[in-house]
């Protein structure tokens, strides 16, 4: 059977937060796609960018009402135009480049209704293939800004499995589980905080779940946690320096990995864990009336 791997770049890029500024959505397509390019020169097949990447839309800039105060968002103030052509843009050059990129973005619905917020997920050929839409939202993103999303989403790059996170979604570890249960290699969870607990809670489950993690945050919060890759097992194999710049961390995933830890965790603890959730140990379980056993001596 042919080698399964694949060489993985997960970026920090400096993200916009103001979704009218439009020279600053321009600024933010191009450092994109310096980034991929960069990725591609180092051999890299799927790129990950972090939440919101071409603009993460802050409250107090779309939700704001006269007196500073939490209002529905008026998402006709953003330059929706910008948004598309920059997002026409990175995907162009991910056919070009042969490489599949994955990037967030506010994604419009029909008025009313309210935005999605999004990973856009482009094919090597230049093609939106999926998007993953957010499913679990803070309060305030309910409330004031985004619709929630409902469904899961896998996709297969050269036999990887990948499924997709944002954020919050850390917070979830059922969203984790769902996708051990759907046989996902690796999670791409982008997030838009500043907030060193959560890249943590992102290398547990690569402890808990036995895939890569893919993690993957704004160039302006990696001083307090890069971005980077964790294999299964939970070491990091990869990580963005914490200066504050854009930057690529690269690694491979390789299903036929020789590495003992990565070995231990995909070839033995996943599986094991597996049939002990399956059942295993309940033909194993004492046979009778357990009340019997109950007492204070040893």
């Amino acid at each position: 059977m042919a080698r399964k791997t694949l060489r993985l770049a997960v970026a920090q890029s400096t993200v916009p937060e103001d979704p009218t500024d439009r020279g600053a959505l321009r600024a933010a397509g191009q450092e994109i796609r310096a980034l991929m390019a960069e990725a591609a020169e180092a051999g890299a097949r799927l790129v990950q960018f972090c939440e919101g990447s071409v603009t993460y839309p802050s409250k107090h800039v779309i939700a704001a009402g006269p007196a500073g105060e939490l209002v529905p968002a008026d998402w006709s103030r953003a330059a929706w135009d910008v948004l598309r052509e920059e997002a026409e843009s990175i995907a162009a050059l991910a056919g070009k480049l042969g490489l599949w990129t994955v990037f967030g973005s506010i994604h419009p619905l029909t008025p009313p209704n309210r935005p999605h917020n999004s990973l856009y997920i482009v094919s090597d050929h230049g093609q939106l293939v999926a998007r993953y839409d957010k499913r679990f939202l803070s309060h305030t993103e309910v409330s004031f800004l985004y619709s929630p999303g409902h469904q899961p989403l896998v996709i297969e790059v050269d036999g990887i499995r990948f499924g997709f996170a944002l954020c919050i979604e850390a917070n979830f570890p059922e969203i984790f589980a769902e996708y051990e249960r759907m046989d996902a290699d690796c999670v791409l969870l982008s997030v838009m905080v500043d907030d060193a607990p959560r890249a943590r809670v992102a290398q547990a489950y690569g402890t808990l779940y036995n895939y890569w993690i893919g993690y993957a945050i704004p160039a302006q919060f990696s001083a307090t946690a890069p971005s980077g890759i964790v294999a299964p097992g939970g070491r990091w194999l990869a990580r963005c320096p914490a200066n504050g710049h854009p930057a690529l961390a690269i690694a491979d995933i390789d299903l036929d990995s020789q590495d003992e830890d990565i070995t231990m965790a995909v070839r033995r603890a996943r599986p094991w864990r597996r049939s002990a959730r399956a059942g295993l140990y309940d033909e194993r379980t004492p046979v009778g009336d357990p009340r019997s056993d109950v007492g204070t001596a040893f």
